[in-house]
């Protein structure tokens, strides 16, 4: 996926939209601030959601950090790659390394994430 075509949370994660699905994952600056990722815990199938509320984490060798939900809905996929392979969100955090997909409940608050300049700039401050 092409960064530029992407929406963004404050909380660095990205969202593809497609349909009444999100695609969601973390930001390569997220990734490159945490370091080495070494284990992701992330939501059940079924799991309702809104935007901001934890539906999981991500440890690096540094941290350990909530993964934030960006929108209201239920979570209908996981990539089963990035549990047994979490440094692949390292390697390729806008494609192999996405997290969940969300059937999205609220279409409207996709309107709210920011885009690839608003995030670029949120960033370098």
């Amino acid at each position: 996926m092409k960064a530029e075509e992407l929406k963004y949370t404050k909380d660095h994660v990205w969202v593809a939209a497609e349909g009444d699905l999100v695609i969601m994952g973390i930001t390569d600056h997220a990734q490159k601030e945490l370091g080495d990722i070494v284990f992701l815990e992330l939501p059940e199938l079924g799991r309702k959601c809104s935007p901001g509320q934890a539906v999981g984490s991500i440890e690096s060798i540094k941290t350990t950090n909530d993964l934030l939900a960006p929108v209201s809905g239920e979570v209908v996929e996981v990539n089963p790659l990035v549990r047994d392979k979490p440094d692949t969100v390292n390697i390729d955090p806008l494609g192999e390394g996405w997290l969940l997909k969300i059937r999205v409940s609220q279409p409207e608050e996709l309107l709210r994430l920011m885009d690839f300049d608003t995030y670029q700039q949120s960033v370098q401050r």
